[in-house]
């Protein structure tokens, strides 16, 4: 394998839609470099950050269709049983609803929680609270996301907040999603609500960190509680 190749392979890839944001950190970096030169190190760790919270690595996603994975890198910051936004269509009824928040150092791709078709995909604009605050999930500017999973529809809810001020979904009503797949991106910071449909039991503790695409945040009842997760690589 050549030097070339494995530089490649080592760095991390970025997604496509940070190269921007990256390229303008780096040319703010050098013009406060000329002007004074601890400045250029400030900002070359600015850039470095913005290169780190663009990253979107590969995940090794479970391929069993009675599992949830999570649709975000991040912590477990609620768990319980919630009205869902009236946008998903998911009716009256309290759900089980896992929320995973997103801090700036956390990857910010998100990934589908279940496989299936997006029956839903709506923008609402709102304010822009702490993403930490439950009346976030009611008021704050979000993308709401149904995907018609085989036990049912599943909801996931990105989130603005303080800082996340865009919010990028693109997968569109009558989509195909593979679980794992991405299909948005939140800047810079934030949550994801998930909305579990019933027959499923959550397999996560609050606190608990969480990897888009990989950890399993929920499962069908007919898996056995210890039972062995496939995945494929």
């Amino acid at each position: 394998m050549s030097i070339s190749n494995s530089i490649r392979d080592a760095m991390v890839p970025i997604h496509k839609e940070g190269y921007r944001f990256i390229a303008t950190f780096a040319v703010v970096t050098l013009v406060l470099g000329f002007l004074w030169q601890p400045l250029f190190w400030i900002g070359l760790m600015l850039t470095i950050w913005c290169a780190l919270f663009f990253r979107d690595p590969e995940r090794v996603v479970p391929v069993s269709d009675d599992l949830i994975v999570s649709p975000a890198d991040g912590v477990v910051s609620s768990l319980g049983l919630f009205v869902p936004p009236a946008e998903l269509d998911l009716g009256d009824a309290p759900l089980m609803r896992i929320t995973v928040f997103m801090n700036v150092f956390n990857c910010h791709v998100n990934r589908a929680p279940v496989r299936g078709r997006v029956l839903v995909s709506k923008h609402k604009p709102g304010k822009f609270l702490s993403a930490d605050l439950d009346k976030a999930s009611e008021e704050n500017e979000r993308h709401s996301l149904v995907i018609d999973g085989p036990h049912g529809p599943v909801g996931a809810v990105q989130i603005a907040g303080l800082v996340a001020r865009r919010i990028l979904c693109w997968s569109e009503e009558g989509d195909a999603l593979g679980q794992g797949e991405r299909f948005g991106l939140i800047r810079f910071g934030s949550r994801v609500d998930v909305f579990l449909p019933e027959g499923t039991t959550p397999r996560v503790a609050l606190g608990q960190t969480m990897i888009a695409g990989e950890t399993v945040l929920a499962a069908h009842d007919d898996v056995l509680p210890g039972s062995q997760i496939p995945t494929v690589i």
